[in-house]
């Protein structure tokens, strides 16, 4: 491998590095010039047995652990994220192609957060007394045993530690396949967790495509399947997750809605709209990619909309001045130009962008849509690139029913000044995650996740410990037995 911070292997597995080259290859590609920086092996059924085997035997001292000296070794591993975070943050970027500048504040230092709040959650995970009369129950939190965690490909980062962390805090073992696309930065986490003093087998990364994930989520030795993916992916990981009836988690797509009334502030409107759509050069799952704005600003919307897009500066992410980069594949660049044209054919104006750029990478421009309807494909599906759409509205009513009209439900946003309708708003949505006057913000301590077609559980703050450990109950009589015959 090329660069100096790159993984030493494929796979991490039983606390070490572990190369099988009878896997199939896989090229990793550096975004900004469309170049080779590695080539990794995808898991043999060999490498698999073997991280399954691993995570089984660990799994179980694992749990007898007490949660104080679990947390321990947590918050340990958040601290040397934190200290390593321009190294960890230049391999994102080596991986994913998004800018230093962002890579440097909201991927390792997410994922650091997770691993400190989990470490710090783990020794208050205790059941409750429940008095019955003279009898009396306790309830005790058990793990699930072998969680299996499946990520994306725009925060590899983050992905592995807001399934990590809650997954071991909880008493779990992990193994973590991440994306085809960007393999490189969670051999890096499960590294630093066993420098943090992570027992081996705990948390295992295994590399490949699909064929790799059904093999592992089709395993018996395997109680839970978390997903961050695309709609079509989670209906075939949940459905084998069926099967066995495995605990499952999935995060998945959306087209969210991002309401901006006439009373807004505009800058303030503006920056949300281009924190969800342009961020990570608008790869993120929950982006507001339908824009509804009240008819009396639309023009003063799209004017300074159109003018702070003009100062975004596009180049070299390796370059802390660059705050826009390209897109992570060539395929991708592909699915989004395919949308643009057909948000032309279908009679939306285009603002601005719209274009590839013309350098090595797969750099697309900024690009907005105005006089989107409905029924466009643009308003319908989702892009997950650079490209926002604007609506207009009159009424709330009119509004939010045209917002909820949608299969998914991942995000939602409202701006504006009048706080009583902001939250009559956000009650109304039809969303797992709301934002009142910003968006695209995802602290540890909050829970994220969707409803409808975006998602079954949540990630992050206290809720996440319910998706990564069980309870038992237990009945204590004090008295005889009171049996019918």
């Amino acid at each position: 491998m090329s660069y100096q911070s790159q993984p030493k292997a494929s796979h991490f597995v039983n606390g070490a590095y572990l190369e099988d080259s009878a896997g199939a290859p896989i090229e990793v590609i550096y975004p900004a010039t469309g170049k080779a920086i590695a080539r990794l092996h995808a898991a043999t059924p060999a490498v698999i047995e073997a991280a399954l085997s691993a995570a089984e035997t660990a799994q179980k001292q694992w749990a007898a652990m007490s949660g104080t000296e679990r947390g321990r070794i947590l918050r340990r591993a958040a601290d040397i994220m934190r200290a390593r975070n321009r190294e960890l943050s230049q391999l994102e970027t080596m991986d994913t192609g998004k800018p230093l500048q962002e890579t440097l504040v909201a991927d390792a230092t997410s994922g650091a957060d997770a691993l400190e709040y989990f470490g710090g959650l783990a020794a208050t995970l205790t059941g409750e007394h429940i008095p019955l009369g003279q009898d009396w129950a306790y309830t005790i939190r058990e793990p699930l045993g072998v969680c299996v965690g499946i990520g994306a490909w725009n925060y590899p980062t983050q992905i592995a530690c807001w399934k990590g962390a809650p997954a071991l805090a909880c008493g779990n073992a992990m193994i973590f396949k991440p994306s085809e696309t960007t393999p490189l930065s969670a051999l890096k986490v499960a590294e630093i967790l066993v420098e943090a003093g992570l027992p081996a087998g705990l948390y295992n990364v295994v590399q490949g495509l699909g064929d790799v994930g059904a093999a592992l989520v089709g395993d018996a030795r395997v109680a839970k399947v978390s997903l961050t993916g695309s709609v079509p992916t989670g209906r075939k990981v949940y459905a084998a997750a069926a099967e066995g009836i495995r605990h499952v988690t999935m995060e998945l797509g959306g087209k969210s809605p991002m309401v901006i009334f006439e009373d807004a502030d505009i800058e303030d409107a503006v920056g949300g709209a281009i924190l969800g759509n342009f961020y990570s050069s608008g790869q993120v799952c929950s982006n507001g990619t339908r824009v509804f704005v009240q008819r009396p600003i639309l023009e003063k919307f799209l004017e300074r909309l159109t003018a702070r897009l003009a100062s975004a500066v596009i180049g070299d992410p390796m370059d802390e001045a660059t705050n826009f980069g390209p897109l992570v594949s060539q395929r991708q660049i592909e699915i989004v130009q395919g949308f643009i044209e057909k948000g032309k054919a279908e009679g939306a104006r285009l603002v601005t962008g719209g274009k590839r750029i013309d350098r090595e990478g797969y750099y697309l421009g900024p690009t907005v849509f105005a006089d989107v309807t409905d029924d466009m494909t643009i308003a319908r599906e989702e892009i997950f690139g650079p490209v926002l759409s604007v609506l207009t509205f009159d009424s709330e009513e009119e509004v939010l029913e045209r917002a909820n009209a949608t299969p998914y439900g991942l995000a939602a946003g409202v701006f504006t000044r009048d706080l009583t309708r902001a939250h009559r708003v956000a009650a109304a949505f039809e969303a797992g995650t709301c934002y009142i006057n910003t968006y695209n913000l995802a602290p540890v301590e909050m829970p994220f996740g969707g409803s409808k077609l975006s998602g079954v559980g949540r990630e992050n703050s206290k809720a996440a410990i319910e998706h990564y450990s069980q309870l038992k109950s237990v009945y204590v009589a004090m008295g005889p037995v009171d049996a019918p015959f």
